[in-house]
């Protein structure tokens, strides 16, 4: 009797010890010692891989799912930093409005006489060169005026102060204007403060 035969009936482990170490790291029961019934250790094996396939299959879904969030995230980071740089003056320009609304008082309040005469037509020329400026400013910004007189009403640019009884004009369009209203992109800076027409009693 050989000496591997001698090591198979003493109960010895007949592996060779290299491919013992190939085997290091799988579980007991997924090795084949030689004594058990093969189909038996093929359904192991086959209910094993199933198993293991399925894990698999979890995993892949849970990685994709991570991706889709962290695409998300990103996304939703992306879009808040733009905006908060799209809209980042929207307080300086909304105080800077009043300063718009002092210029056009100013002008609006010279009469057509000093505007004829020689020694105010520098002034009134300067507070208009300030105007059309601060205008040039404001376009570079995204800051547009809202149009509003002869406009029918809209209450998401509009703010109606009175109605005025008039046969002029359709109901429910403006035909006066108190406070110019201001938009920064597409937002809504500030509603123009206007008169509607109504229907006279």
């Amino acid at each position: 009797m050989s000496e591997q035969d001698n090591q198979t009936e003493n109960g010895t482990d007949k592996r060779d010890p290299e491919v013992e170490k190939e085997l290091e790291g799988i579980p007991e029961q997924f090795l084949d010692d030689g004594n058990g019934d093969d189909e038996e250790g093929e359904g192991d094996v086959s209910e094993a891989l199933a198993m293991l396939k399925a894990e698999l299959e979890e995993a892949k879904q849970q990685v994709l799912y991570a991706r889709a969030d962290t695409q998300n995230v990103r996304r939703r980071l992306e879009r808040e930093k733009d905006e908060a740089r799209a809209y980042a003056s929207t307080g300086f320009a909304r105080d800077v409005l009043s300063v718009a609304d002092n210029l056009a008082r100013a002008i609006d309040a010279i009469p057509a006489d000093l505007r004829e005469d020689d020694k105010m037509k520098g002034l009134v020329a300067g507070i208009e060169a300030t105007q059309r400026e601060l205008d040039k400013v404001f376009g570079q910004h995204g800051i547009t005026r809202i149009a509003a007189m002869g406009m029918p009403l809209d209450p998401n640019q509009h703010q109606a102060m009175m109605e005025i009884p008039t046969a002029d004009a359709e109901a429910g369009t403006v035909i006066q204007e108190m406070q110019s209203g201001y938009m920064i992109k597409d937002r809504l800076l500030r509603p123009a403060m206007v008169g509607v027409a109504k229907k006279p009693d």
